[in-house]
C-alpha cells in the first residue's frame, strides 16, 4: 500500500496539505485513513530514520497541533530499539474521537512523524450492535472491550508473526484453527493429537475392510447438517445460517486441494449430498406394541393408527399431568416466528432465552418449584434424572428442518481434506498430560509422558497454547491456576453420553421389503436402541450395506455401555429382526461396529451438555486468555454436539488470540471471511 506520509526531511501530509514542519522524519505512519468510533484498527508505521531509538508515544487530535498535551487522547507509547523496531501499533479509537484529525508521534517533546487526516465515522457496524443481542452476563466476544481491557504500553505494540502456536487436539476446531492461522501468515503451529487419527468425534466407520469409494459406513459421530425448513402456512423457506460455516469449510478445502466442484474421484473431495432424515417406513417407538407377526410397527403404521402404541401408565391425577404438560409448554413458548428468528440467528435467540429465564430451571424443577406440582407428576412430565435447562431452541430448530445434507463417502472426507495441508506440522499417539506456564518466560508448556511410569514428563515450549480438548480429558491433566470460574468450568462441565452399533449386511434388503424403507431414522423400544438409521447414499444401489442399527443417549447409553460388546451387538441385531423380520438374520453378515464415547480414551463424553447454571455462567470464562492459554471447542459455544459449534469455537479462539498479539488486521480478516458477525470488532 502507498505511503500516506512523505519520508522527506519535514514531512507533509499525503493530500497536498502542509503540515506543521516535522523536527525529523523518524516515523512515517502508513494507514488508516478512515476508522469508525469505538473500534479497534493496527496503524502501519515504518521509520524514515534507520538508526532512531528511543521513547514513542502516539497521540490523536487535531492535524495542527505541536505539543503531545494538546491531544484528543493518547493512542500509546513504547520503546523503539535499533534492533527491535515494531511494525505496527493497536489503536483503540474512542467512542469520542474528533470527527477528524491526524495522529501524531512524540519522541520526548519532539514531533518525529503525523499521519494523513483520518476520518473517524460513528460505528454503524454490519453486524448487529454488541449492546443490543449480548447476553445480559456478558458472554459475548467483543473484542473492543477485549482490548480495552488490556490496554496497556505492552499490548500498544503488535507482535510479529512468528509466534510459536501449540494446537492441542486435532479435532475440527483445532483443524480450523491451523487453517485460520496460516491464512494470516501465522506458519509456526503445530497440531499435537492423542490418538491415530485426525477429526475428533467425527468418525466414519468404513465396515468390512471397505473402502470410502465402497460406500459400506455409518457415522459414529456425527451425521448430518441441517440446511433450512420450509413452512406450509407461509409458503416460505427459511434458511439455517448456523451451519453454512460448514459448506464453506467444504468449498475452501476442495480449493485449497484442487478439487473441482462435483468432482467425486479424489478421496480429498467434500462434496455435499442430500440426507434423508425422516421417511414413513423407518420404526416407530410403539412402547411394547408389536403387530401380529412379532415385528415392530413403522411410524407412518402408528400415524394411520395410534392404538398400535400402548400409552404409558399415567399418574393418579391425570388431569394435573395435562395442566402441567401445558404449563411447561406455555413457557417454552417456542411458536413459529421464534423458530425462524432462532434460525437467522441463534446468538440473538441465546440472549432472548436468558432473558427468559430458561437457564434458570431444569424442566422437572420448573414443573416443581415453579409451578408447584407434586413430586410424582413432575417427575411422570419431566423426570427427575434431567438437570438440563430449558433451552434447547437450537435443537428445536435444527431437528425441524425439512432440508438436510450429508458428505458423499462420509464426513470423515472433511478432516480428511486437511492431511495435506496439516501432516508436517502434526504429531500422532501423543496424549498431554499437562501445561505449564512459565514466569519467568512468559511462555507455555506442553507436558507428556512416552514412559507412563515416568516421574519427569516431556516438555515443549511455546508463545501461546490453543486448546482444542473436551474438558472431560483436560480435567486430568495439570493445569496452571486458572481463575476460579476457568477452573470451575473444566472441573465440573457436564458431558452427555451416548453409544452407537452399526451393522453390515449382505445386501441392501431394507430397500427391497415391502414396503420398503428409504433412508431416514426411526426409533424402537427395545432398551439400550434407541434411533435406527439408514444410509442415505446411494439408494437402490447392489452390494453390502450398513445400518446404524443402534444409536441411544443419556442414562440408557451408560447402562448399555458397560455391557460387553457382544452382548451389546446381540441385542441390536435382535431389534433388527423385530423391525425387519427373519431377513436381517439371514443377511446378517457378522461384521459390525461399536462405539461408546463416555468410555473412549480420547473424548470421555459425546457432546457437552451443560447442567443448570453451567452455560451462562461459564461461557465468560473462555474469552479470556490466561496463562498464554485458550480453550475452544464445542464445549465454549452456544450450540453443542454440531460440526459448526466446533467450527465456530476456532473463529473465536483464532480472533482472541490475534488480539492477544496485537494483529487487528489478520483479526478482522478471520471475522469477515468466516462468519464472525456475532464478533465486535
Amino acid at each position: 500500500m502507498k505511503s500516506f506520509i512523505a519520508a522527506t526531511a519535514a514531512l507533509s501530509l499525503a493530500s497536498g496539505v502542509v503540515s506543521t514542519p516535522i523536527a525529523r522524519s523518524n516515523l512515517i505512519l502508513f494507514k488508516p485513513l478512515s476508522v469508525t468510533s469505538n473500534s479497534v484498527h493496527n496503524i502501519h508505521i515504518g521509520y524514515g530514520d534507520a538508526d532512531f531509538e528511543g521513547e514513542v508515544q502516539v497521540v490523536h487530535g487535531d492535524c495542527a497541533l505541536t505539543k503531545s498535551h494538546q491531544r484528543h487522547h493518547e493512542v500509546g507509547s513504547t520503546f523503539v530499539a535499533r534492533d527491535a523496531k515494531p511494525e505496527r501499533f493497536i489503536w483503540i479509537v474512542p467512542e469520542d474521537a474528533v470527527h477528524e484529525g491526524c495522529l501524531h508521534a512524540f519522541s520526548g517533546t519532539t514531533l518525529i512523524g503525523r499521519s494523513a487526516p483520518i476520518s473517524v465515522s460513528k460505528n454503524l457496524r454490519k453486524r448487529e450492535d454488541i449492546s443490543d443481542v449480548a447476553d445480559v452476563n456478558g458472554p459475548w466476544f467483543d473484542g473492543v472491550a477485549y482490548m480495552k481491557d488490556k490496554a496497556n504500553n505492552a499490548s500498544f505494540v503488535a507482535s510479529a508473526k512468528s509466534k510459536k502456536i501449540a494446537i492441542v487436539g486435532g479435532g475440527m476446531s483445532g483443524l480450523l484453527t491451523s487453517l485460520l492461522l496460516t491464512s494470516v501468515g501465522i506458519n509456526d503451529w503445530h497440531i499435537t493429537e492423542s490418538s491415530a487419527r485426525v477429526g475428533g468425534r467425527i468418525r466414519t466407520k468404513y465396515l468390512n475392510g471397505s473402502t470410502p469409494s465402497q460406500y459400506q459406513y455409518q457415522e459414529m459421530g456425527p451425521m448430518r447438517f441441517p440446511v433450512s425448513t420450509y413452512y406450509k402456512d407461509t409458503n416460505e423457506t427459511i434458511e439455517i445460517n448456523d451451519h453454512k460455516m460448514v459448506f464453506q469449510l467444504g468449498a475452501v478445502l476442495n480449493q485449497m486441494n484442487g478439487i473441482a466442484e462435483g468432482d467425486t474421484s479424489s478421496d480429498l473431495a467434500v462434496n455435499f449430498i442430500p440426507w434423508i432424515q425422516s421417511s414413513p417406513n423407518v420404526p416407530a417407538d410403539s412402547n411394547g406394541f408389536r403387530l401380529p407377526n412379532g415385528r415392530i410397527p413403522s411410524a407412518a403404521q402408528l400415524a394411520a393408527n395410534s392404538s398400535l402404541k400402548y400409552a404409558a401408565v399415567s399418574p393418579t391425577n391425570t388431569t394435573a399431568a395435562e395442566l402441567a404438560t401445558e404449563g411447561y409448554e406455555a413457557k417454552i413458548d417456542e411458536t413459529e416466528e421464534r423458530l425462524k428468528a432462532a434460525a437467522k440467528n441463534i446468538f440473538k435467540a441465546h440472549k432472548e432465552s436468558v432473558e427468559r429465564g430458561m437457564f434458570d430451571f431444569s424442566e422437572y424443577t420448573y414443573l416443581r418449584y415453579a409451578l408447584g406440582y407434586d413430586s410424582n407428576t413432575a417427575d411422570y412430565v419431566a423426570g427427575t434424572s434431567d438437570n438440563l435447562p430449558m433451552w434447547d431452541l437450537y435443537d428445536s430448530v435444527y431437528f425441524g428442518a425439512t432440508t438436510w445434507r450429508t458428505i458423499d463417502k462420509g464426513l470423515e472426507s472433511l478432516p480428511r481434506a486437511f492431511l495435506p495441508h496439516v501432516q508436517d506440522k502434526l504429531t500422532l499417539n501423543r496424549k498431554i498430560d499437562g501445561i505449564f506456564y512459565s514466569n519467568d518466560t512468559g511462555k507455555v508448556s506442553l507436558t507428556w509422558r512416552d514412559d507412563p511410569l515416568a516421574m519427569t514428563p516431556e516438555t515443549e515450549e511455546y508463545d501461546y497454547a490453543v486448546v482444542a480438548v473436551p474438558f472431560s480429558k483436560v480435567r486430568g491433566w495439570n493445569l496452571p491456576k486458572y481463575s476460579s470460574l476457568l477452573s470451575r468450568a473444566i472441573n465440573t462441565m457436564n458431558y452427555e453420553q451416548s453409544c452407537k452399533v452399526s451393522l453390515h449386511y449382505k445386501t441392501r434388503f431394507w430397500e427391497h421389503l415391502s414396503p420398503p424403507i428409504v433412508g431416514g431414522c426411526g426409533a424402537v423400544d427395545t432398551y439400550g436402541i434407541g434411533s435406527v438409521c439408514y444410509p442415505a447414499y446411494k439408494i437402490n444401489s447392489t452390494g453390502p450395506g450398513v445400518i446404524l442399527a443402534s444409536y441411544t443417549s443419556g442414562v440408557s447409553a451408560r447402562t448399555v455401555a458397560s455391557m460387553t460388546t457382544e452382548e451389546h451387538v446381540a441385542r441390536t441385531q435382535r431389534a433388527m429382526i423385530e423391525v425387519h423380520g427373519p431377513i436381517a438374520a439371514e443377511q446378517w453378515t457378522g461384521n459390525y461396529y461399536r462405539q461408546c464415547w463416555e468410555v473412549d480414551e480420547h473424548q470421555a463424553g459425546a457432546w457437552a451438555s451443560p447442567f443448570v447454571g453451567q452455560q451462562d455462567l461459564y461461557l465468560p470464562a473462555y474469552y479470556k486468555t490466561e496463562y498464554k492459554s485458550i480453550f475452544i471447542g464445542e464445549h465454549t459455544t452456544y450450540t453443542h454436539a454440531w460440526i459448526f459449534s466446533a467450527l465456530d469455537s476456532a473463529v473465536r479462539g483464532t480472533t482472541q488470540l490475534l488480539l492477544d498479539m496485537g494483529l487487528v488486521d489478520e483479526a478482522k480478516q478471520v471475522v469477515e471471511e468466516w462468519m464472525g458477525r456475532w464478533i465486535s470488532l
